[in-house]
């Protein structure tokens, strides 16, 4: 080949391989592009769900409590002096009236006391009755008749005094009750600090709980509450609220409410847990949609509604919950479709294609 032809053919060949090259280049972008595009078209831009239709409706706003039986009073049995029992007038674990005797001690030191203390009265008495003839003619002086009135008036108060002492020697029940085990037996010697038994008044009986402080405003003195004790075995029951305590805990923010519970026949024991239901005012209009229905987020809580057949995503505020449903306070109303299925693919936009329709009442 002459020397001419080889320096043209080699720029020839160089710029056809180019212009092959930069043809599959631009054919691969093409390709490349039209994937992507393919693939773009293929994402789906719908959702099949099923929905929530909102109905107002009755709502009971409880709120649940543990509670513990307590009696309505209750008292450990001292003696107020030292002193021998003579006499033991109860039976273990039986009613005893208000004022009735439970315990006698020895007290014939103090009778014999007082039987003195009269005696010397008695002959003050005479005494001034003489002294008042005299002074009456002039034979004593109204010093001598004066100084035997104090003397008398001292006796008397020496009597009060001992029979003050004797009525401590019976020990009484101060309040109509059922009596513990004794703890005590005739002959033994006893000091104020000694515990003979205890007293308890169990019908009626009062119930101890704690309710957070943010529903102090809707507790009241003779509100209902109801409760059940030993795993419902006794069915559900009911009492009254007596006193509401006027502070709360600095560290537990709940307030404290006592309650008052009949106990005619004695079937509750003091002591016993109860499961308290403290109910609040009805809610007529109230917007309950399914718990599941709620999308958590770090500052808010949403629900995504179905609008003209698209997805929104609406800020609502919550309520009360029970085991199934939540109530919704601001965000919702009545005739609103939430979506309750499929809500991690919810996007704002979104077509929906409804699968189903809820519309039940959910259960309180």
């Amino acid at each position: 080949m002459p020397v001419y032809q080889s320096k043209i053919f080699i720029p020839v060949l160089m710029l056809t391989l180019a212009f092959g090259f930069s043809s599959c280049k631009t054919k691969k972008t093409e390709t490349t592009t039209a994937s992507g595009r393919g693939q773009a078209a293929g994402r789906p831009n719908n959702l099949r769900a099923e929905v929530y239709l909102v109905k107002a409706e009755v709502f009971q706003s409880d709120y649940k409590a543990s509670g513990t039986l307590l009696p309505n009073e209750e008292i450990e049995i001292h003696p107020e002096i030292s002193g021998r029992v003579t006499s033991i007038s109860f039976k273990e674990g039986a009613h005893v009236g208000k004022g009735q005797t439970l315990v006698q001690l020895y007290d014939a030191d103090i009778r014999a006391q007082i039987q003195k203390l009269r005696a010397q009265r008695q002959l003050q008495v005479k005494l001034l009755e003489r002294q008042q003839e005299l002074l009456g003619i002039g034979g004593i002086s109204r010093q001598e008749y004066e100084t035997t009135q104090t003397q008398i008036r001292s006796i008397d108060a020496d009597i009060s005094y001992a029979q003050a002492q004797l009525r401590t020697t019976r020990i009484v029940a101060p309040f109509s009750g059922t009596v513990g085990l004794r703890n005590i037996s005739v002959g033994a010697v006893v000091t104020p600090t000694t515990v003979i038994a205890t007293l308890q008044q169990t019908n009626p009986l009062k119930m101890d709980f704690s309710v957070p402080d943010k529903y102090r405003s809707l507790l009241y003195t003779g509100k209902g509450v109801f409760f059940s004790v030993n795993n419902n075995q006794m069915g559900n029951l009911s009492g009254k609220i007596s006193a509401i305590d006027p502070g709360a805990d600095v560290t537990t923010r709940t307030v404290k409410v006592r309650a008052i519970i009949p106990n005619s026949g004695n079937k509750l024991m003091p002591g016993s847990f109860a499961e308290v239901i403290i109910p609040f005012e009805s809610n007529y209009s109230a917007i309950l949609i399914p718990s599941n229905a709620v999308i958590p987020t770090t500052r808010e809580k949403k629900v995504a509604v179905v609008e003209d057949g698209r997805a929104k995503l609406l800020v609502v505020e919550l309520g009360e919950r029970t085991s199934d449903k939540v109530e919704v306070v601001k965000g919702l109303e009545a005739g609103d479709t939430v979506i309750v299925t499929g809500l991690m693919q919810v996007k704002p936009g979104m077509e929906v294609k409804v699968t189903k329709v809820r519309s039940e009442q959910l259960k309180n």
